[in-house]
């Protein structure tokens, strides 16, 4: 969407927004519960700065808000652990951004055809996956992108922590040339790196990652790199999306641990609802 977008998508995460946003600014709450804090506290800042609001949840305190105000809201389906439905949460932000003109892409034509290639490549995913998850058991994964799918390794990085219950984390090139390549100076059989591939990775980007490859297998017990599949951008990055929440589920399977269970959330969130 960026080398569409007429104007800058920002994504924030923080119970803070940024100063500039104004009476002119669109703000799309997504929160699939309805009811995390920091997305209520900067949808409170939105109204307050009279922004433009459309919200995205299952219910909860956006839903009452957003009820409260009359602002367009899309409700999913609620119940399910909000990393499993990515699908319904990000197929209602391209809607919003085709519907409003941000991009001239058919975005939701492209799912329809992401939603053939993913079920005609479902087995040859799983098969690869299942061979990665055992590459990753018991070592910290370094996660690369090329830049074209960095929200792809955020994505993957995630589903690890919560699906694997495990550390790890992820990078970008070219970034990761100007200060993180320094690091990969001594052998540690901990580590192994995993990359996303794309068609859209940037000529000179996979160049530059062809000769850190080297150092990668040299310093790290394993370098598996996973190329996309499809035509579109969203075909690549729905596959490279799915291969990894396979992995990461199959890595749980293989530690014998429950994929779901985030009880150290909510701990966290219930710790916090002490201090209201």
């Amino acid at each position: 969407m960026q080398s569409e977008c007429p104007v800058p998508i920002i994504v924030n995460k923080d119970y803070f927004l940024p100063d500039f946003v104004n009476s002119n600014s669109l703000v799309i709450i997504s929160s699939y519960s309805g009811n995390t804090e920091e997305t209520i506290s900067a949808m409170n800042q939105a109204i307050a700065k009279n922004a433009q609001i459309i919200c995205v949840t299952s219910g909860g305190e956006v839903q009452a808000i957003a009820k409260k105000h009359n602002y367009d809201t899309i409700i999913i389906p609620g119940g399910n652990p909000p990393r499993s439905c990515i699908g319904y949460s990000l197929i209602q932000l391209f809607k919003i951004v085709q519907f409003n003109g941000f991009v001239k892409t058919d975005l939701l034509s492209q799912v329809q055809t992401t939603i053939t290639l993913l079920d005609k490549e479902k087995e040859a995913i799983k098969t690869e996956a299942t061979l990665v998850s055992k590459t990753l058991l018991h070592k910290i994964p370094v996660i690369y992108s090329l830049g074209s799918c960095e929200g792809v390794a955020v994505r993957f990085r995630q589903q690890i922590n919560e699906n694997s219950k495990m550390l790890c984390w992820h990078h970008t090139f070219p970034e990761m040339n100007h200060n993180e390549l320094v690091g990969w100076t001594e052998k540690n059989n901990s580590l192994a790196v995993v990359t996303f591939r794309t068609s859209f990775d940037y000529e000179r980007t996979v160049k530059r990652y062809d000769l850190c490859k080297e150092l990668f297998t040299k310093y790290s017990n394993s370098v598996t790199d996973i190329t996309a599949k499809g035509t579109s951008k969203v075909e690549q990055f729905f596959y490279l999306i799915n291969i990894g929440d396979w992995i990461s589920c199959y890595i749980a399977d293989l530690k014998n641990i429950d994929a779901v269970e985030v009880n150290v959330i909510t701990h966290l969130k219930n710790e916090l609802a002490k201090l209201n």
